[in-house]
């Protein structure tokens, strides 16, 4: 996961050396996780709107093409609420992009689906782990960075800084309710079920042991 340098809500950039930082990334999984990983392509969210990529995302797409052809995106669709259900929906698209125009005239790319499957796991792994205790950080980093640009080289009277830190104490605590906070319940469910899960094999494994006694003893 990286740090954006742009926080408006229809803006979504990276700097260039975070995108080195990928690659860099990868390397090091790969041996941790003894198996050749590599950067695949980029992703990010529509939240409250829909999942389809809007025409700068085939375009930044496209840019990405240029350096590597397979390089695909990922947009997922968050926080909309479905009428009927009053359930919140999560709808994930993959693409990539593909020039339209006739040749000699300026390219007009459009969107191109990418069917892609998801594998169930059983389990969190290690990079997933890491990326979800990661992520709480990296936007605390983001509003330290912007609390930040307001007191540098700046000479601000005693009523505007008490404004910016308690601008930036109410984004912690937002992170905190929103993020942190959820995230350490869901992990705690997580270890009751496992727990719980323990249990119901080992009470398995015991009994599977009583018969096998059994069945040698006859």
């Amino acid at each position: 996961m990286l740090q954006r340098s742009d926080k408006q809500a229809d803006r979504v950039e990276i700097s260039p050396e975070q995108l080195s930082d990928a690659s860099t990334k990868a390397e090091r999984m790969a041996k941790e996780l003894c198996r050749p990983m590599r950067v695949l392509g980029w992703y990010h969210s529509h939240p409250h709107i829909t999942v389809w990529p809007s025409h700068v995302d085939v375009q930044t797409q496209a840019m990405y093409q240029m350096m590597d052809e397979g390089f695909v995106g990922l947009i997922f669709s968050v926080f909309n609420e479905d009428k009927s259900t009053k359930l919140n929906r999560i709808e994930v698209t993959c693409f990539q992009s593909i020039n339209q125009a006739m040749e000699d005239y300026p390219a007009q790319y459009a969107r191109k689906e990418v069917p892609f499957y998801i594998e169930p796991s059983n389990g969190i792994g290690k990079a997933c782990m890491d990326s979800l205790v990661q992520l709480p950080r990296i936007l605390c980093q983001e509003e330290k960075e912007a609390f930040s640009k307001t007191t540098d080289g700046t000479d601000l009277d005693l009523i505007t800084k008490l404004h910016n830190v308690s601008v930036y104490t109410k984004s912690l605590c937002h992170i905190t309710e929103v993020m942190s906070g959820p995230l350490i319940q869901a992990l705690e469910n997580r270890l009751e079920t496992n727990r719980s899960r323990i249990q119901t094999l080992q009470a398995r494994k015991l009994d599977i042991e009583k018969q096998l006694k059994e069945i040698d003893n006859s």
